[in-house]
């Protein structure tokens, strides 16, 4: 996923197709500019992220929006593998999961997240959600620049 000027690069791991669907086209309605990648699971979420590690002209994500109940590595075991990692601990990690349990979003917030989304039921409230976090991610916060990004 190479880095254009003005859009966010966002790297989701998310089990369900479904949901990735609903993802996609949420961006597409809410007019953010975004550069989505789509992974279905913690260990294809690392695999990709090391990826960037050897690829010259790829930088990595600027955002990771992670869904927590995931088969083989779930996104908690993926956050604390994140966050323990020197060259990936930067990076910006939204939990946007179902779960409005009081224990995962505690958890995650002690493993590390930046922030925890609980997902909107309805389509329309998805284009809101996705369209705050954009405004808050572009407009709002400084993100680390694509040399550090890359590693250098």
């Amino acid at each position: 996923m190479t880095q254009l000027q003005g859009t966010l690069s966002i790297l989701v791991a998310e089990d369900d197709a479904d949901d990735r669907v609903l993802l996609s086209d949420a961006f597409a309605e809410s007019g953010v500019e975004v550069a989505i990648d789509f992974v279905a699971d913690g260990v294809e979420l690392l695999a990709r992220l090391a990826e960037r590690d050897v690829a010259a002209n790829e930088v990595l994500p600027d955002l990771v929006l992670l869904d927590l109940n995931m088969p083989r590595m779930d996104g908690r075991e993926a956050l604390r593998a994140i966050r323990e990692s020197d060259r990936l601990r930067h990076l910006p990690v939204i939990i946007l999961t179902t779960s409005k349990a009081e224990l995962d979003i505690r958890l995650s917030y002690q493993l590390g997240a930046n922030s925890y989304v609980t997902k909107p039921r309805r389509f329309d409230e998805l284009i809101m959600v996705l369209r705050s976090l954009e405004r808050y991610w572009m407009d709002v916060v400084q993100l680390p620049s694509s040399g550090l990004r890359e590693g250098a």
